[in-house]
């Protein structure tokens, strides 16, 4: 394997039946090492984890998954795949990870980006998901959120839902291309794009933003002061998605909560300047 395909190679080996449809999950590392879980955000999949999960399985078993309707999870018309949904399918796999009532010292360390941020806040503080640490990367955590362009998406998903199918790659492709402060490699750029694209894979890319609404959030913004466990918040300095100042915000309303400004990184940090995140993942997570 080539330096080039070792970097794009990523495959979600071992499947779960969720109560939203099939979720492909896989694990690296050692089974006895300390758990860390990944969680992607939108419109990604666990592939943007691939780099800095490879560095943390070096001392953790790390578990990364894509949620129902993203990257290689099932996608289907009657499909819930709201903030809500995920929250719900998440705590099912810690579960059935065996992370789920861990003792004390045993809960695993969360790692979240975008949305899965909000997966994270909400099992944890709704669902009463325990963790030993949690570490928030350029997350979607509080109001408002989202661009002028991802709610006129949202608002009209069954019209955009037919658009011819060239013009739908290009525009995922801008959306996605977006989010990297430094550009992505064409490789890169088309393995984050292919998942929403298809029979399957368009509608389900309108969906999601759909069923992304504001209210998620609202139901936990007010309750990030009880969390009382370490909190790691980083952020990419050039985030053109999120601003930098929510992310200050964020870590002044958590209890104790670091701050880490990740420089020359937009809101893909793990693409942007993947080698600095993992060393803050690390000196963070022990």
């Amino acid at each position: 394997m080539t330096g080039a395909e070792w970097k794009t190679e990523w495959t979600l080996d071992r499947t779960y039946r969720s109560s939203s449809g099939e979720v492909r999950w896989a694990a690296l590392g050692a089974p006895d090492a300390p758990p860390v879980v990944l969680l992607h955000g939108t419109p990604f999949s666990s592939y943007v984890w691939r780099g800095v999960a490879r560095a943390l399985a070096d001392r953790h078993r790390v578990f990364v998954w894509d949620m129902p309707g993203y990257g290689a999870s099932e996608k289907r018309a009657d499909q819930d795949v709201s903030l809500a949904a995920q929250a719900r399918v998440f705590g099912e796999l810690l579960d059935a990870w065996g992370l789920a009532g861990a003792g004390a010292g045993a809960e695993p360390a969360v790692v979240a980006h975008d949305f899965g941020g909000c997966v994270a806040l909400r099992a944890h503080l709704l669902h009463g998901a325990r963790y030993r640490r949690l570490a928030l990367v350029d997350v979607v955590a509080l109001a408002p959120w989202g661009s002028p362009a991802y709610r006129l998406l949202g608002a009209n998903d069954k019209v955009f839902e037919q658009l011819p199918t060239a013009l739908h790659r290009a525009l995922v492709r801008e959306y996605v291309g977006s989010a990297s402060a430094v550009g992505l490699r064409d490789g890169v750029l088309e393995r984050l794009v292919e998942p929403w694209c298809g029979e399957a894979g368009q509608p389900a890319f309108y969906r999601q933003i759909a069923q992304n609404d504001q209210r998620f959030t609202d139901e936990v913004e007010g309750r990030y002061g009880e969390i009382r466990l370490p909190v790691l918040v980083c952020w990419g300095a050039a985030d053109a998605w999120i601003p930098v100042e929510r992310g200050r915000e964020l870590a002044s309303r958590i209890p104790g909560a670091r701050f880490r400004l990740i420089e020359g990184a937009g809101h893909l940090v793990q693409e942007d300047a993947p080698a600095e995140l993992a060393v803050a993942l690390s000196g963070f997570l022990g």
